[in-house]
Protein backbone atom coordinates (compact mmCIF):
# COMPACT_ATOMS: atom_id res chain seq x y z
CA UNK A 1 0.00 0.00 0.00
CA UNK A 2 3.05 2.13 -0.74
CA UNK A 3 0.72 3.84 -3.60
CA UNK A 4 -0.73 7.35 -2.30
CA UNK A 5 -3.40 6.60 -4.18
CA UNK A 6 -4.47 3.47 -3.21
CA UNK A 7 -3.83 4.94 0.52
CA UNK A 8 -6.14 7.94 -0.48
CA UNK A 9 -8.84 5.34 -1.38
CA UNK A 10 -8.46 2.68 1.68
CA UNK A 11 -8.92 5.98 3.60
CA UNK A 12 -12.27 6.85 2.18
CA UNK A 13 -15.00 7.27 4.76
CA UNK A 14 -18.09 7.37 2.11
CA UNK A 15 -17.39 11.02 0.48
CA UNK A 16 -19.02 10.69 -2.75
CA UNK A 17 -17.47 14.04 -4.26
CA UNK A 18 -14.03 12.71 -2.60
CA UNK A 19 -14.51 9.16 -4.21
CA UNK A 20 -15.64 10.46 -7.52
CA UNK A 21 -12.05 13.16 -7.18
CA UNK A 22 -9.20 10.17 -6.11
CA UNK A 23 -10.65 7.33 -9.00
CA UNK A 24 -10.60 10.97 -11.96
CA UNK A 25 -6.59 11.51 -10.78
CA UNK A 26 -6.35 7.77 -10.71
CA UNK A 27 -8.26 6.37 -13.94
CA UNK A 28 -5.21 6.69 -16.01
CA UNK A 29 -2.58 4.88 -13.86
CA UNK A 30 -5.52 2.15 -12.80
CA UNK A 31 -4.37 -0.75 -14.71
CA UNK A 32 -0.89 -0.78 -14.39
CA UNK A 33 -0.89 -0.16 -10.47
CA UNK A 34 -3.62 -2.83 -9.56
CA UNK A 35 -2.56 -5.17 -12.46
CA UNK A 36 1.50 -4.88 -12.22
CA UNK A 37 1.71 -3.04 -8.67
CA UNK A 38 -0.64 -5.14 -6.41
CA UNK A 39 -1.09 -7.93 -8.73
CA UNK A 40 -4.86 -7.74 -8.59
CA UNK A 41 -6.61 -10.86 -9.79
CA UNK A 42 -10.15 -10.61 -8.55
CA UNK A 43 -11.27 -9.46 -11.91
CA UNK A 44 -10.19 -12.45 -13.45
CA UNK A 45 -11.87 -14.63 -10.67
CA UNK A 46 -15.48 -13.47 -11.16
CA UNK A 47 -16.62 -14.00 -15.15
CA UNK A 48 -19.94 -15.98 -15.70
CA UNK A 49 -21.63 -16.63 -18.84
CA UNK A 50 -24.31 -14.55 -19.36
CA UNK A 51 -25.55 -10.99 -19.78
CA UNK A 52 -23.81 -9.35 -17.41
CA UNK A 53 -23.70 -5.85 -15.35
CA UNK A 54 -20.42 -5.16 -14.25
CA UNK A 55 -21.26 -2.69 -10.84
CA UNK A 56 -19.04 -0.51 -10.26
CA UNK A 57 -16.74 -1.54 -13.29
CA UNK A 58 -14.27 1.30 -12.81
CA UNK A 59 -11.80 0.86 -15.95
CA UNK A 60 -13.36 -2.45 -17.02
CA UNK A 61 -10.59 -4.54 -15.93
CA UNK A 62 -13.68 -7.14 -15.10
CA UNK A 63 -14.97 -7.16 -18.81
CA UNK A 64 -12.02 -7.33 -20.50
CA UNK A 65 -11.92 -10.79 -18.59
CA UNK A 66 -15.45 -11.87 -19.62
CA UNK A 67 -14.45 -10.07 -23.50
CA UNK A 68 -11.35 -13.07 -23.62
CA UNK A 69 -14.04 -16.37 -22.03
CA UNK A 70 -16.06 -15.19 -25.28
CA UNK A 71 -18.24 -12.80 -23.40
CA UNK A 72 -20.15 -10.23 -25.64
CA UNK A 73 -23.29 -9.16 -23.83
CA UNK A 74 -21.55 -6.67 -20.59
CA UNK A 75 -22.58 -3.98 -19.50
CA UNK A 76 -20.86 -1.57 -16.93
CA UNK A 77 -21.60 1.06 -14.27
CA UNK A 78 -19.05 3.14 -12.17
CA UNK A 79 -19.83 6.31 -10.25
CA UNK A 80 -16.60 7.78 -11.78
CA UNK A 81 -17.09 9.17 -15.47
CA UNK A 82 -13.18 9.15 -16.25
CA UNK A 83 -12.85 5.50 -15.06
CA UNK A 84 -15.98 4.88 -17.28
CA UNK A 85 -14.11 6.72 -20.30
CA UNK A 86 -11.10 4.19 -19.63
CA UNK A 87 -13.52 1.02 -19.35
CA UNK A 88 -15.06 2.41 -22.86
CA UNK A 89 -11.52 2.40 -24.87
CA UNK A 90 -11.58 -1.62 -23.84
CA UNK A 91 -14.29 -2.42 -26.11
CA UNK A 92 -15.76 -4.82 -23.38
CA UNK A 93 -18.56 -3.38 -23.01
CA UNK A 94 -22.53 -2.87 -24.89
CA UNK A 95 -23.65 0.03 -22.32
CA UNK A 96 -21.54 2.01 -19.88
CA UNK A 97 -23.38 4.50 -17.26
CA UNK A 98 -22.97 6.43 -14.50
CA UNK A 99 -24.44 5.06 -11.45
CA UNK A 100 -24.43 5.55 -7.61
CA UNK A 101 -24.39 2.08 -5.95
CA UNK A 102 -25.53 3.52 -2.55
CA UNK A 103 -28.44 4.42 -3.86
CA UNK A 104 -31.45 2.55 -6.25
CA UNK A 105 -30.30 2.20 -9.44
CA UNK A 106 -31.77 2.98 -12.46
CA UNK A 107 -32.46 -0.38 -14.00
CA UNK A 108 -35.43 -2.47 -13.89
CA UNK A 109 -35.93 -5.55 -11.93
CA UNK A 110 -34.36 -9.07 -13.21
CA UNK A 111 -32.60 -7.07 -16.24
CA UNK A 112 -29.52 -9.43 -16.15
CA UNK A 113 -28.60 -12.88 -15.70
CA UNK A 114 -25.52 -12.12 -13.61
CA UNK A 115 -24.10 -9.16 -11.62
CA UNK A 116 -20.29 -8.53 -10.80
CA UNK A 117 -19.27 -6.47 -8.59
CA UNK A 118 -14.81 -6.51 -7.96
CA UNK A 119 -13.31 -3.79 -5.48
CA UNK A 120 -16.12 -2.10 -4.91
CA UNK A 121 -17.25 -3.25 -1.70
CA UNK A 122 -14.11 -2.14 0.53
CA UNK A 123 -13.20 0.50 3.00
CA UNK A 124 -15.14 4.07 2.38
CA UNK A 125 -17.14 3.00 -0.95
CA UNK A 126 -20.26 0.31 -0.91
CA UNK A 127 -21.71 -1.07 2.04
CA UNK A 128 -23.92 -4.23 2.25
CA UNK A 129 -27.28 -2.80 1.70
CA UNK A 130 -25.78 -2.40 -1.90
CA UNK A 131 -26.07 -5.99 -2.37
CA UNK A 132 -30.29 -5.53 -2.29
CA UNK A 133 -29.78 -3.84 -5.58
CA UNK A 134 -27.36 -5.86 -7.57
CA UNK A 135 -30.06 -8.89 -6.03
CA UNK A 136 -33.35 -6.50 -7.64
CA UNK A 137 -31.54 -6.57 -10.98
CA UNK A 138 -30.51 -10.15 -11.27
CA UNK A 139 -33.24 -12.47 -12.29
CA UNK A 140 -34.78 -15.68 -10.30
CA UNK A 141 -31.59 -17.57 -10.37
CA UNK A 142 -29.52 -15.57 -11.74
CA UNK A 143 -25.71 -15.21 -10.66
CA UNK A 144 -24.17 -12.31 -8.14
CA UNK A 145 -20.75 -12.49 -7.67
CA UNK A 146 -18.95 -9.93 -5.53
CA UNK A 147 -15.59 -9.31 -3.67
CA UNK A 148 -15.19 -7.64 -0.35
CA UNK A 149 -12.70 -6.35 1.41
CA UNK A 150 -11.55 -8.61 4.05
CA UNK A 151 -10.89 -5.44 6.35
CA UNK A 152 -14.77 -4.52 5.83
CA UNK A 153 -15.86 -8.17 5.84
CA UNK A 154 -16.73 -8.48 9.62
CA UNK A 155 -16.21 -4.97 10.07
CA UNK A 156 -19.44 -4.32 7.77
CA UNK A 157 -21.85 -6.89 8.74
CA UNK A 158 -21.38 -8.61 5.36
CA UNK A 159 -21.83 -12.40 7.39
CA UNK A 160 -24.76 -11.18 9.36
CA UNK A 161 -26.47 -9.12 5.77
CA UNK A 162 -25.88 -11.95 3.34
CA UNK A 163 -27.98 -13.99 5.81
CA UNK A 164 -30.57 -11.73 6.11
CA UNK A 165 -30.86 -11.56 2.73
CA UNK A 166 -31.78 -15.45 2.51
CA UNK A 167 -33.60 -15.11 5.01
CA UNK A 168 -36.03 -12.70 3.33
CA UNK A 169 -35.67 -14.93 0.09
CA UNK A 170 -33.81 -12.27 -2.14
CA UNK A 171 -30.29 -14.46 -2.36
CA UNK A 172 -29.39 -18.00 -2.58
CA UNK A 173 -25.79 -17.87 -1.31
CA UNK A 174 -23.79 -20.57 -2.65
CA UNK A 175 -20.40 -19.94 -1.94
CA UNK A 176 -18.35 -18.02 0.24
CA UNK A 177 -14.47 -17.92 -0.41
CA UNK A 178 -11.44 -16.51 0.79
CA UNK A 179 -8.73 -15.59 -1.64
CA UNK A 180 -6.28 -17.50 -2.17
Amino acid sequence: ENNPLLRRVYALDGDKEETRRVYAEWAEQYDRDTLDGMGYVAPGLVARDAKVLDAGCGTGLAGVELKKLGFTNIDGNDLSREMLEVAGEKNAYGQLSEADLTVPLEIADDSYDAVISVGVFTSGHVKPKALDELARVTRKGGQIVVTVHEKVWEADGYPDYLEDMEMRGLVNIQAVKEAP
